[in-house]
């Protein structure tokens, strides 16, 4: 056993000590920050990044921070592992100031930090082998090879993580965190990059994990159903800059709990209610200072409309038009991909059959590998189609085209043109019957819309994804596509702005009732946008498994949508389809 080891078990065990002769009510915490700042930059360009930080956190708690970008969640993980230094305040550990990085703190960040090189189990033994030093091999082995189990990894031990999905990617990381065996397990947005199944798959084993060996845990997500499925406790950062943290909720749901019965859990939604709703009021405060309202959008169609010469009544359709059945219609639409070795061929999406109306909201939701992206990408025209055929407004889809406005997960930009720049390249196809002035206002209109007026003239190189994601959907909107496709366009993005964008993408909504359609993995954006779910079977071979109707009131908010008494119905059909469908495979 190394000394640092003895000296952290030691701690550990004084700490239980103290815990039986006083109880629990005056025991000291494990963690404890106080009145902890940070900030980066000198002179006048120094920015706050945290402000009086205080938080005590108990041996054996599952504490989830709701942190949104720019609230400075990785700059408090990296104070707590000791990764950098508090400017003022302090970050205690059992009462000892923490100073430096230590194996008593195992992190895990959003990004995979392996050696490429190294095997599944090599990349977990570089660190046992780098703190358990005086371990003999058999045992460095044994330990190893019991956390690379642990995370369910036994087959994959010998793979490099070049053949390894971003899930077992990530299941690596959290096997080479605990193998440290750390006090403190600090877990960074660790599954914000994964697919829903995925990310659920890897909660229960992280869950599991902390039952087990009894660790406490520290999970900093943006997600709110993750935050109380997991945790005793969720604190609110709040935006920065100089972000505090707002009430602590408390989660008093039993353990084991089960997604299924949570839906039906009156403790749960009233939870989920109250919590987004206190975030939801933190995005209307950092919005207000935006200037949203400052830019109109002027009365003019782009040429992509079919009369655009002849109304010019601000971007609505004609009212005759909206409803009109058959206006975008999928017929038997399938796609075949070629097998690796090139001798055959596997059909991906088999037979997609359905008929959108003209101003009609369709959301596309499954598990990943269902052929969601494939279908919008044919509708697109970015993708050949193998069988059947796509007819929007009577035309055959035969290629790519203006009339269809793509948003894809990873934004397309040229990174050397501002965000400005580049939404008015397509503005300028679009609208060149209208004056210079109202180009410009469209263009600043949207990019106001997604929160980038402070940044509409910053070249896109020097953007982060998400605000580039922005730029994304706001030359989306900006053409005013007779179709709208969004393929997950909010899934890199916070809670905060991922709600923010659904707000907007919902009022832009309202104002033109494009035809659109929307592919994600997210039920509640699903509910909250579409007047139809389409649900997908799993591939290969994937079709159209069920259609549900969401009959709610528009327009649509999040906050009214968590008290209408029908949400958690469509909530469940939803989440019961994606469940029986992750059983079949």
């Amino acid at each position: 056993m190394s000394a640092n080891q003895a000296k952290i078990i030691n701690l550990a065990a004084h700490q239980r000590e103290i815990a039986q002769i006083s109880g629990p009510a005056i025991a000291k915490p494990l963690l404890e920050l106080k009145n902890v700042c940070k900030s980066y930059g000198e002179g006048q360009d120094t920015t706050a990044i945290l402000k009086d930080i205080n938080l005590d956190i108990r041996t054996g708690e599952f504490i989830a921070i709701v942190g949104f970008s720019g609230s400075g969640k990785t700059t408090l993980v990296s104070l707590i592992a000791g990764l950098i230094q508090a400017d003022s305040g302090e970050l205690l550990k059992q009462g000892i100031a923490i100073s430096a990085p230590g194996p008593d703190r195992g992190v895990v960040f959003q990004n995979y930090a392996l050696m490429p090189w190294l095997t599944v189990y090599e990349n977990v033994a570089l660190a046992v082998d780098a703190i358990f030093k005086d371990w003999d091999p058999a045992q460095r082995r044994a330990h190893t090879e019991k956390y690379v189990q642990m995370v369910n990894l036994g087959k994959a031990r010998d793979k490099k993580p070049a053949e390894l999905s971003g899930g077992m990617r990530q299941r690596v990381n959290v096997a080479r965190a605990l193998a440290a065996n750390p006090d403190i397990l600090l877990l960074d947005e660790p599954l914000s990059a994964l697919d829903a199944l995925t990310r659920g798959k890897l909660q229960d084993e992280i869950l599991q994990i902390w039952v087990q060996d009894q660790k406490t845990v520290i999970l900093i997500t943006n997600d709110v159903d993750e935050a109380i499925y997991m945790a005793d406790r969720v604190i609110p950062l709040k935006p920065g800059p100089g972000a505090s943290f707002g009430p602590a909720f408390q989660v008093d749901l039993p353990r084991p709990r089960h997604r299924a019965a949570l839906n039906h859990n009156a403790e749960f939604i009233r939870l989920r209610a109250e919590i987004t709703r206190y975030l939801l009021d933190i995005g209307k405060e950092k919005s207000s200072s935006l200037g949203v309202d400052r830019v109109k959008l002027p009365d003019v169609r782009p040429n992509t409309s079919n009369d655009w010469k002849l109304d010019t009544s601000a971007l609505k359709p004609g009212v005759q038009q909206i409803g009109k059945p058959g206006y975008l219609e999928f017929a038997k639409l399938s796609k075949d991909y070629p097998t690796p070795d090139g001798n055959s061929t596997v059909r991906v999406v088999d037979g997609f059959d359905m008929k959108i109306k003209k101003g009609e909201f369709v959301s596309i939701i499954g598990h990943s590998g269902c052929g969601k992206s494939t279908v919008l990408s044919m509708t697109a025209g970015l993708n050949a189609i193998s069988d059947g055929g796509i007819i929007l407004d009577n035309r055959e889809i035969d290629g790519a085209g203006p009339d269809r406005g793509v948003v894809f997960q990873a934004p397309s930009l040229f990174p050397w043109l501002t965000a400005f720049e580049n939404v008015m390249l397509g503005v300028d196809k679009v609208y060149p019957h209208a004056s210079q002035d109202e180009r410009e206002d469209i263009v600043e209109y949207y990019l106001t819309r997604v929160g980038l007026a402070e940044a509409m003239h910053r070249k896109a190189a020097a953007m982060s994804n998400g605000m580039k994601q922005r730029v994304g959907i706001a030359r989306a909107f900006a053409l005013s596509p007779k179709l709208l496709l969004l393929d997950e366009p909010f899934g890199m993005l916070d809670s905060l702005t991922r709600w923010e964008l659904q707000e907007v993408l919902m009022e832009v909504w309202e104002r033109t009732h494009v035809t659109a359609i929307v592919v994600t993995h997210d039920v509640d954006e699903a509910i909250l946008l579409a007047d139809r779910v389409v649900m997908m079977t799993n591939g290969p071979q994937a079709r159209i498994g069920k259609i549900l109707e969401i009959d709610l009131p528009r327009p649509r908010t999040r906050k009214a949508l968590l008290e209408h008494p029908d949400y958690y119905r469509y909530r469940e059909s939803l989440l019961t389809f994606l469940t029986d469908c992750d059983h079949c495979h």
